[in-house]
């Protein structure tokens, strides 16, 4: 569970309910943690659910509780490669928990589906890609699979994901999303315009935030801090009343000027021109971006966008109050 905040707010102007599966606890006791966070009002509260686990009750509670925003894990709607990830689907569950969202009066939601399973072929991307469009989804978060380390994928190479073939799906999805006017906001997210997830948005921007839970993050005045990755160490800490805080790294503000710019070279908001080394490797990579003077990455660039992070140049006049980078026309 995450919270964001605007400068000088102690209510949260964002909440973020996930990483893990929340729609498993009884619908009461998530509705009861929700209640209990401070918000702004008018603030953005998402919840991360499951389809199979996406009841009526659960959602009426969530709508009692100020909830407005569902993100539905669907994944994949291809049935061997859910399985290739460790994940089924009860047949028509995706199809009947977007109903259910629809009748609780939610005003938007997102579906999140993953690229690069094992078995996947590109026509069984495509179809997670349409099905996720003729569902109506107003938001799609598209990601590459991610193997990560002491997983029981990790333990297998047979099932990991091919990188060319990553990349191509990639541009699948931004070419069939964006014929769908879904378009893309940062690299791995695709909205019709008035439904990009605004607490995502904030993090890209440097707002300060804070993690609730076992691995999770925090930033507050350019001071970042992770928690305790192990659920019982981190549940241990709590009830002794210490902190499940693990580390932290304090950015000076060059640093954090660098980050900036860093971090909303992923997005729509693009960087200054001039805070790119002028290097002729990233010719194609770049694009005038919406607002005058400024560059986003093309499609191919959000390939390589590590790449053409390396060639930022975080120049004195770029050092700023973050609000001057991200708030376009």
């Amino acid at each position: 569970m995450a919270l964001a905040y605007d400068d000088g707010l102690e209510a949260a102007t964002t909440l973020f309910v996930g990483g893990g599966t929340p729609s498993l606890l009884p619908p009461a006791e998530l509705a009861r943690l929700i209640s209990g966070v401070h918000l702004q009002e008018g603030a953005e509260v998402t919840v991360e659910c499951n389809p199979e686990t996406t009841s009526p009750e659960l959602l009426e509670q969530l709508r009692e509780v100020g909830v407005n925003r569902i993100s539905l894990g669907v994944q994949s709607f291809a049935p061997h490669v859910l399985e290739g990830i460790g994940r089924r689907h009860i047949p028509g569950a995706v199809e009947r928990a977007i109903e259910l969202v629809g009748q609780a009066g939610f005003p938007t939601f997102s579906v999140d589906i993953i690229y690069g399973g094992a078995h996947e072929r590109d026509e069984d991307w495509l179809a997670s890609i349409d099905g996720a469009i003729a569902l109506g989804a107003p938001h799609v978060s598209a990601y590459a699979l991610h193997v990560e380390p002491g997983t029981p994928l990790a333990k297998d190479p047979a099932r990991h994901p091919d990188d060319d073939a990553q990349a191509d799906r990639y541009l699948m999805a931004d070419e069939r999303l964006r014929d769908a006017g879904l378009f893309w906001y940062e690299i791995s997210n695709f909205a019709r315009p008035g439904h990009e997830c605004r607490h995502n948005v904030s993090c890209w921007r440097q707002c300060d935030y804070r993690g609730f839970g076992c691995a999770a993050h925090s930033h507050q005045a350019g001071t970042r801090s992770w928690n305790i990755r192990s659920v019982d160490r981190y549940v241990d800490m709590v009830e002794m009343g210490r902190s499940p805080c693990a580390g932290e790294s304090v950015l000076d503000e060059e640093r954090r000027a660098l980050e900036q710019l860093e971090l909303a070279l992923r997005t729509t908001d693009g960087v200054p021109v001039d805070s790119l080394v002028d290097d002729p490797a990233i010719e194609g990579l770049i694009e005038p971006g919406r607002r005058p003077g400024t560059v986003v990455l093309t499609p191919r660039g959000r390939l390589l966008a590590n790449e053409v992070t390396l060639r930022i140049a975080a120049r004195p006049e770029h050092v700023s109050h973050r609000a001057q980078i991200g708030h376009a026309e």
